[in-house]
């Protein structure tokens, strides 16, 4: 019975993450949730050159906010924030040039960020990879692990005390529905054991970020956290990482703005601010982190195992 249940939701699942299931969900939107100005707030992106980090910076600049694209290609980053600019009339849009998976330059970034600036109002981490064989980067962390959750807990944490002290602060982080058919493993971070798949290890990766957002949640009362999975995106990441998976379904994928709905939704609307911190969310709803009957639940003390690891890890890497 378990495995016919979580069979049909993981089909329901599918029809949810395609355009169509967006257009649906749409239809329930309270249109003045994003009937807001934020001139006199800042927001941090990650990987906002293209696809959802992009379409994310646009909406966010349309309504005044100051956009910090943090990028990893200087080139593209200067054509992305030229665009956003011009389409919104906005000129409060500001390039950081960083790999995220670099865990020592992601601490000078963020470190360096807090020195140069009074306040932050939201950070996105929106950044991700999924490299399907095993890489090393020059760290020796392996690189979807080092981008997805390493570079990811260390901005956050690095950032948090400049977050606490500014207005309503949020962070919102892009994981995938992907997660729901991964446990949290603390054994293997660097996916060393076994057969190698990117796809799973990427899944375990979104699995460990919302785990990181619940717990953040728990510590950091002031912050309003949270996960959203943003349905299947056409976007450049997805056209590159799974070329196969895009020719199939590429007339039923949702569009980069589409995709981006939700981040949007919960870095302005005061709507997503009433909702309890540390919750996942599509199409502007919270939704449960497992399918029914799931094996995936992790208990608090693997969790907490797992902070604790991530922190001591992040902490190896800090300047001094």
């Amino acid at each position: 019975m378990s495995l016919y249940r979580n069979t049909i939701w993981f089909f329901k699942g599918i029809q949810e993450y395609t355009r169509g299931g967006y257009e649906a969900a749409a239809r329930l939107f309270v249109e003045k949730d994003m009937d807001v100005t934020v001139s006199d707030r800042s927001y941090m992106i990650t990987g906002a050159n293209s696809g959802l980090g992009k379409a994310s910076a646009l909406e966010i600049a349309k309504k005044g906010g100051a956009v910090h694209l943090v990028c990893r290609n200087k080139d593209r980053a200067e054509e992305a924030r030229a665009e956003i600019a011009k389409e919104s009339g906005n000129n409060d849009i500001f390039v950081h040039i960083l790999d995220m998976s670099e865990a020592k330059k992601v601490w000078e970034f963020a470190e360096g960020f807090k020195k140069d600036h009074k306040s932050l109002n939201v950070l996105i981490n929106n950044a991700g990879c999924m490299v399907n064989q095993r890489e090393l980067n020059a760290e020796g962390m392996e690189m979807n692990f080092a981008t997805n959750t390493l570079g990811t807990f260390i901005l956050t944490k690095s950032l948090i005390p400049l977050l606490e002290k500014s207005d309503s602060p949020r962070v919102i982080t892009v994981s995938s529905g992907g997660m729901l058919i991964q446990k949290l493993d603390t054994e293997d971070l660097q996916a060393e054991k076994g057969h190698f798949d990117g796809t799973l290890v990427y899944a375990q990766n979104k699995r460990q970020q919302v785990v990181m957002t619940d717990q953040w949640a728990k510590v950091h009362s002031s912050i309003h956290f949270s996960a959203m999975h943003p349905g299947w995106a056409d976007t450049p990441a997805v056209r590159s990482a799974m070329p196969d998976f895009h020719r199939s379904m590429k007339n039923k994928l949702r569009t980069a703005e589409q995709g981006a709905d939700t981040i949007v939704w919960l870095a302005l609307s005061e709507a997503a601010r009433t909702q309890p911190s540390g919750l996942f969310f599509q199409d502007r709803k919270a939704v449960s982190t497992h399918l029914p009957l799931a094996w995936t639940r992790s208990t608090p003390e693997e969790e907490q195992k797992f902070m604790k690891i991530l922190d001591d890890l992040a902490n190896s890497f800090q300047p001094q």
